[in-house]
């Protein structure tokens, strides 16, 4: 029995830190070919097995990617697969990054396999998820859905009812898109929003110029000024041509602009424009957005744009 314990508790091969990756399904006999495949034990692998049914705690080997300590024992390496946390990698999502471009980060990971699916747009929460090496991209992408899903419920039962004219989850979402794509800063959301909120109660076109670029790239970067020929398409997403919402998402937002549209700020503004800082100002008359309007037009001449 001497040699027994010192077989299975003592040190092992390996000289350093080692990953290893057990796929999905894996038991004991397989994922003892792993380990002995990746150095991480040595012998006969047999010995491993029956050693690890004799002394181990019976315990199911879970799937992932595992890093093996340098010269761990055998026990050790079995504890690992049974109760250690697989090595976990992020891919972040930026807040307002549209669908097509959350397929391509995620199909641009080498060590994930299959085909990267184009998700809807605005199903995905932006966020930072752990992936796993060997793991699908369809497994990486519901997870993305599944949080939106969580999001979206939780944040639609706190929404302040009559705050804004939508009465759906999903038009929830198309607003916060738009919100979303119209300002950078934070503190702004609920004011945007709120300006939104407004145009859609009294019939007003929303005028976002992201809504027109979207259906042209699909979310992507237009590159260029939007022409007039593409201010006047009825896309059915550019709201310059119609009043009330487009008919989907352009992006996906983040937690807080759906909390903005679902709690926009109390405001009579129904206008606002680029005040020069990365921010924007707002206005409640025509007059007064029209001054603003031109005080923007000077900025942007002194800047030589």
């Amino acid at each position: 029995m001497a040699l027994v314990g010192w077989s299975w508790w003592g040190p092992g091969p390996l000289k350093q830190n080692t990953n290893v990756v057990i796929p999905e399904g894996a038991r004991l006999a397989s994922a003892t070919d792993y380990l002995w495949y990746a150095g991480a034990i040595s012998g006969p692998r047999w010995k491993f097995y029956y050693l690890a049914r004799l002394l181990g705690e019976g315990d199911p080997i879970q799937a992932g990617e595992f890093e093996i300590p340098a010269h761990a024992s055998p026990d050790k390496v079995l504890d690992i697969l049974q109760h250690g946390k697989p090595v976990a990698r992020m891919v972040t999502i930026p807040e307002g990054l549209p669908s097509i471009l959350v397929m391509e980060k995620v199909e641009a990971i080498p060590q994930l396999t299959g085909a990267a699916p184009l998700p809807a747009e605005g199903s995905v929460l932006p966020s930072s998820y752990a992936w796993q090496q060997g793991e699908s991209r369809d497994q990486v992408i519901d997870r993305m859905q599944a949080a939106m899903t969580k999001e979206l419920d939780a944040a639609w039962s706190r929404r302040k009812a009559g705050s804004c004219p939508i009465s759906t989850k999903e038009e929830a979402i198309t607003l916060a898109s738009i919100v979303e794509k119209e300002t950078g800063k934070a503190s702004e959301r609920r004011m945007v929003a709120g300006v939104y909120c407004n145009r859609l109660r009294i019939g007003m076109k929303l005028d976002a110029d992201p809504t027109v670029i979207y259906p042209i790239t699909k979310g992507k970067p237009l590159g260029r000024k939007i022409l007039r020929s593409e201010l006047n398409a009825d896309t059915g997403y550019n709201t310059y041509k119609r009043a009330g919402l487009p008919e989907g998402p352009i992006a996906n937002p983040g937690k807080e602009s759906i909390a903005a549209v679902l709690d926009p700020a109390p405001t009579k503004a129904i206008y606002f424009v680029a005040d020069g800082t990365g921010g924007h100002v707002f206005a409640e008359t025509l007059a007064e957005h029209n001054a603003n309007v031109a005080k923007w037009r000077a900025i942007r001449a002194a800047r030589g744009i």
